[in-house]
C-alpha cells in the first residue's frame, strides 16, 4: 500500500506541476498586463515601465513563473489588483461559502443517487425503475441555473421559507450563524445537485446491474442471504469502482460549477471572486483561483485513487507490479 500510494502521490504531483505551466502560460497569452489595467489607457509610457517594473512584468516569463511557484510553495500569494489583498487571503474567506456549498451539494447528490440507482436496479424493468429513469432524465434536460431561478420562486418568493440570495456568514457577529448558514447554502446545493444526481443515479443503476450478474451473487443468494442483505452488504461495494470514479469527477465539477450558482444567489465564494476579477481583468487573482481549483479537482481524483485499493485491493496489487 505505501508503494501504491507514493506512485499515485508522484502522479498528483507531476500533474499538479504540469497544470501550473498550462495556467500560466494561457494568461501570458492574453493581450494587455497588469500595470495597464492598474494605471489605464491614458498612461504615459514612463509611468507604464515604472509600474511594470514594481510588479515585476519586466522580468523574462520563465523567471515570473518560477517565482510565482517558488512564492506558492512558501504560501506567499501575489497582490489583487482590484482589492490590494494577497489572493490567499480572498481565496480563503471565499472557499467558507464554495467547499460548504460543494459538500452540502455532494452530500444531496451521493444520498440520493444511492438509493435511487440501487432501488431501480432492484426494480429493473418495472414501474420504480421507469419512474426513476425518468426523473433522471428529467434532471439531466434542466440547465442548473435555470432550476436556481425556479428554487428562488418557489421556496423564497412565493413560500418565503428562506432568503432569496446573499450569504449573512457562519458566526452571529456576522448577522447570521451555522443554522441561517446552511439555509442561505441550501437552495444552491439543491441547485448544483440535481443534474449530478441524475447521473450518479444511472452509473449507479448500471453498475449495480451489472455486479448482480457475478456468480458471487448467485453464491450469497443460494447462502439463504435476503435480496437486501445482497444488495446493501455484497453488491453495492463491488459495484462502487465506477460510482467512485463519477463521484470524484462530480465533486471537481460541483466546485467549478459554482461559477454560474454563486451568481445567481450572489453568494461570495470563488465562484464570484473569479467573475469578478475576470470583470476587472485582475489577471493575478486569476490566475490564483484557476490554480487552486485545479489543485483541488487533481486532490479529489488522487484520494479516489486511494479509495480504489481500498475498496478492490486488486486494483493496489496491480499498481504494485
Amino acid at each position: 500500500m505505501p508503494l501504491f500510494v507514493l506512485r499515485r502521490l508522484l502522479s498528483f504531483v507531476l500533474t499538479l506541476l504540469a497544470t501550473s505551466v498550462v495556467v500560466f502560460a494561457v494568461l501570458e497569452l492574453l493581450p494587455g498586463n497588469a500595470a495597464q489595467v492598474i494605471l489605464g489607457e491614458t498612461a504615459t509610457p514612463e509611468s507604464m515601465a515604472a509600474m511594470e517594473d514594481k510588479l515585476g512584468l519586466n522580468q523574462p516569463a520563465a523567471t515570473r513563473y518560477a517565482n510565482w511557484v517558488g512564492g506558492l510553495l512558501q504560501g506567499q500569494t501575489g497582490l489583487s489588483i482590484s482589492y490590494d489583498t494577497p489572493t490567499a487571503q480572498l481565496m480563503a474567506e471565499r472557499l467558507q461559502v464554495t467547499l460548504p456549498l460543494a459538500v452540502m451539494a455532494m452530500g444531496l447528490t451521493v444520498a440520493l443517487a444511492l438509493a435511487l440507482g440501487i432501488y431501480a436496479a432492484s426494480q429493473q424493468n418495472k414501474a420504480g425503475d421507469l419512474g426513476v429513469m425518468t426523473l433522471s432524465q428529467l434532471g439531466l434536460a434542466l440547465p442548473n441555473f435555470w432550476l436556481a431561478i425556479l428554487l428562488i420562486l418557489l421556496f423564497a418568493v412565493h413560500l418565503e421559507w428562506v432568503s432569496a440570495g446573499g450569504f449573512p456568514g457562519w458566526t452571529e457577529e456576522t448577522g447570521g450563524g451555522m443554522v441561517e448558514g446552511i439555509k442561505a447554502l441550501l437552495l444552491p446545493a439543491m441547485a448544483l445537485a440535481a443534474v449530478q444526481t441524475a447521473i450518479l443515479t444511472r452509473v449507479t443503476r448500471s453498475a449495480v446491474l451489472d455486479t448482480l450478474r457475478e456468480d458471487f451473487v448467485r453464491t450469497a443468494r443460494a447462502k439463504g442471504l435476503s435480496r437486501r442483505q445482497v444488495l446493501w452488504g455484497h453488491v453495492l461495494r463491488n459495484a462502487m469502482i465506477p460510482v467512485l470514479t463519477v463521484m470524484g469527477l462530480q465533486f471537481g465539477n460541483l466546485i467549478t460549477s459554482a461559477i454560474v450558482i454563486e451568481n445567481v444567489f450572489v453568494l461570495p465564494g470563488i465562484g464570484r471572486l473569479i467573475f469578478q476579477a475576470i470583470a476587472n481583468r485582475d489577471l493575478i487573482v486569476v490566475r490564483d483561483v484557476v490554480m487552486l481549483l485545479a489543485a483541488l479537482v487533481i486532490l479529489i481524483n488522487f484520494c479516489i485513487d486511494v479509495l480504489y485499493a481500498w475498496i478492490d485491493p486488486r486494483l493496489k496489487a496491480g499498481y504494485a507490479g
